[in-house]
């Protein structure tokens, strides 16, 4: 009987990517959309976020919580009043990318981010991380977005905003998509919602 469980855990798992499941959203559901210039749009009119083409893809009220310039401690020390404002039953969290270009220590880093799924996950809410790329010729994301999200039992998106960053026509400038590369980082965060069953 548990080779039958390990089994149907490997399928379960394989179907969804092999990303951890998340409870289904409710209808009224909050989802806090929470972050650094990624998140409030930088690049693109105000409507063209990530956060407001997420909301019409899922359904869902969608908040967006982004701070341009925003490091990871200081997004860490913002978010407990993010929270309390939102009270949402999903986070997703996309912090790290000033970090990189600001040559911060990464263990740091992934610490800050470990530390903020934990507080989210306290407080009652679920969490999908973004992997944000490391700037460079090749940019991929740090490996501890991948280590946290394993660790912690959430699902990562780490491969949209690798692909936008790396195709001129999805960026506004080096750091930053336009406003159809925050639509694609939305239709991957949606599709990444519906293949964990959160919508």
């Amino acid at each position: 009987m548990r080779g039958a469980a390990l089994a149907l855990a490997v399928l379960v798992a394989a179907c969804s990517g092999g990303q951890p499941k998340l409870a289904r959203l409710a209808p009224d559901a909050v989802v806090l959309a929470f972050g650094d210039s990624l998140t409030a749009g930088v690049g693109a009119n105000p409507g063209e976020s990530y956060p407001a083409r997420l909301e019409t893809l899922i359904g869902r009220k969608v908040m967006s919580s982004g701070v341009p310039g925003e490091t990871s401690a200081a997004g860490l020390a913002r978010l407990p009043a993010a929270l309390d404002e939102a009270k949402p039953q999903l986070v997703i969290l996309c912090e790290g990318g000033n970090d990189f270009l600001q040559k911060l220590d990464e263990a740091q880093a992934a610490s800050n981010v470990r530390a903020m799924v934990r507080l989210a996950q306290s407080r009652g809410a679920q969490v999908v991380l973004i992997a944000v790329p490391k700037p460079g010729l090749l940019p991929s994301p740090a490996d501890f977005y991948a280590a946290i999200a394993k660790e912690l039992a959430v699902p990562n998106e780490e491969n949209a905003l690798k692909k936008i960053l790396t195709d001129n026509s999805l960026k506004s400038d080096l750091v930053h998509p336009n406003a159809a590369g925050y639509a694609r980082l939305a239709e991957a965060v949606a599709a990444l919602l519906r293949k964990t069953g959160a919508v």
